[in-house]
């Protein structure tokens, strides 16, 4: 997924402000669903959601503004109730930028931990 960034990703210096990062790797996530064919909405309505338990990130390298940024996202883990997903984002010069790592529990409406769905997972994995 390429992110243009804009004045308000970045502090007075123009740098990407660090914590513009996790919404791109949200942003990242949502996206990899999209693509797998899983509406997280459907998902919402049928109960079930998935929460972020762990959150890592690394920054090697300052973004700018003006910056295109890709971010390449891959699921390493697909556990019972657990998905495991690392990141690499680089800025239009192929330099990287940040490494991060997400860890999402699969809950109930209630957020309580529960088994992700066959259905989901097995689109996941595809």
């Amino acid at each position: 997924m390429d992110i243009k960034i804009y004045y308000h990703h970045t502090d007075c210096g123009g740098v990407v402000y660090y914590a513009k990062y996790l919404e791109f790797l949200e942003d990242a996530r949502t996206e990899l669903f999209a693509a797998k064919g899983i509406s997280y909405d459907e998902m919402v309505k049928q109960g079930t959601q998935f929460v972020v338990a762990r959150q890592e990130i690394d920054y090697k390298a300052p973004a700018f503004y003006g910056d295109t940024l890709s971010v390449y996202t891959r699921l390493t883990e697909a556990g019972r109730v657990k998905l495991d997903f690392s990141y690499e984002i680089k800025n239009q010069n192929n330099q990287l930028v940040s490494t991060a790592r997400t860890i999402l529990v699969c809950v109930n409406g209630n957020l309580k931990p529960q088994a992700i769905p066959e259905d989901i997972r097995n689109k996941l994995i595809q």
